[in-house]
């Protein structure tokens, strides 16, 4: 199913080009930050074969993905209510049938993404870091995609490489740049600025994407506490920079929830 023809509500990849950048930890807490808003909101943990959402919940499901797929256990037996008021339907870890994804895993996956956009406002797919396959596949069932990054060298590099993969192989020409643990203010735009002209100087041949920004969170120690404790950093340190950071980034999903994302190149507003 083409995700444009979804029934419901708007489906968003969030992915990384590499591991370590906060992704599934961002990824939690903005939609508990979304659900604050009295949105119905659902997180698919869609790194398959090495899913960690459940630890970093402190969830314990008896199904997943893998019993919906492979058993044809129904996806509201396996979706779990997580702290912060949002839907969660975990996956297995350590399966190696998920190194890539067959047709019929394919549309299994493309069933359950549907079924829950049905149910729900915003669904977020967590999908596991790097460009391979399964990753790909994943993304190509949403609406849009959110790419996660940190101002490493490192980070900045692979996200580059996922841009340009998701421009060449998906045409996804106005993806969403969000950077985590930046240092000071402003740190993210500059960087989104400097990615959008490598962008426009090595894509040319291909039409480069326009980045959109979605924002930026600092670096903050809270971070690191909450993934300890298994708790949310909405709920575990509501006062912190980085809480306050995610609540004015879902406030910005939130309005895409309601309307068209404008069209326009600058990498300076969603």
């Amino acid at each position: 199913m083409n995700p444009n023809e979804q029934a419901g509500g708007r489906v968003l990849a969030v992915t990384s080009g590499k591991g370590g950048v906060g992704k599934t930890l961002v990824t939690a807490n903005l939609a508990a930050a979304v659900a604050a808003q009295g949105r119905k909101v659902a997180v698919l943990d869609a790194d398959l074969g090495l899913a960690n959402l459940d630890v970093v919940l402190d969830l314990h499901p008896a199904f997943n993905l893998h019993h919906i797929l492979h058993q044809g256990i129904p996806v509201q037996r396996a979706l779990m209510k997580a702290p912060g008021g949002f839907s969660v339907l975990p996956a297995g870890s350590g399966l190696m049938e998920y190194s890539r994804l067959t047709p019929a895993l394919q549309q299994g996956m493309r069933s359950v993404v549907a079924e829950l956009a049905a149910a729900h406002d915003l669904v977020l797919l967590d999908t596991g870091a790097g460009i391979s396959e399964v990753v790909l596949d994943t993304i190509a069932m949403a609406h849009e995609v959110l790419v996660v990054a940190t101002p490493e060298p490192t980070a900045l590099t692979d996200a580059y490489a996922t841009f340009k993969v998701l421009a060449t192989l998906q045409r996804r020409l106005r993806p969403l740049l969000l950077v985590n643990q930046v240092t000071r203010a402003g740190e993210g735009l500059t960087i989104a600025q400097q990615m959008q002209a490598v962008l426009d100087r090595y894509l040319a041949d291909v039409g480069p994407p326009r980045l959109r920004m979605l924002g930026e969170l600092p670096l903050d120690e809270s971070a690191r506490s909450a993934v300890r404790q298994r708790r949310l950093v909405l709920q575990c340190a509501p006062g912190s920079p980085l809480a306050q950071g995610i609540r004015a980034q879902a406030l910005r999903l939130a309005a895409w929830l309601d309307a068209p994302v404008p069209a326009g190149p600058r990498p300076d507003g969603f």
